[in-house]
C-alpha cells in the first residue's frame, strides 16, 4: 500500500524532466539503518511513455513539497492504463 502519492517529476541527469504520478512506500528500517523505499512512477498523458531507455539507470525524483530522492528505475510495463516504471528509492526517503 502506498504510504505517499502525488505528483511528481522524474528528473534525468542530462536534465531532461518527466511530469507524472508517484505512490511510495517506505518498509522498516533494519537494524536502525535507513528504510528502504520503492514505488511506481506513471508520466503524464503530456510526458508520453517516459524516459527512453530508463530501465537500470538512475534519476532524480522531486516532489511537490521541493524534497528530492535518488531512484533507479527497475522496470517498465506497458499496459492499457499507459507506462508504469517501477522505482527502487536510494539513501533517505523523501516524504
Amino acid at each position: 500500500m502506498a504510504t505517499y502519492r502525488s505528483t511528481s517529476v522524474l528528473l534525468s541527469s542530462d536534465g531532461t524532466r518527466t511530469p507524472g504520478t508517484v505512490a511510495l512506500f517506505a518498509e522498516p528500517a533494519r537494524r536502525g539503518g535507513i528504510a528502504p523505499w520503492a514505488g511506481d512512477f506513471r508520466p503524464a498523458n503530456s510526458a508520453g511513455n517516459g524516459p527512453k531507455n530508463a530501465v537500470g539507470k538512475t534519476f532524480s525524483l522531486e516532489l511537490p513539497d521541493g524534497s528530492t530522492g535518488t531512484v533507479v528505475v527497475q522496470s517498465l510495463k506497458q499496459g492499457k492504463g499507459g507506462t508504469v516504471l517501477a522505482l527502487m528509492g536510494e539513501d533517505a526517503p523523501p516524504f
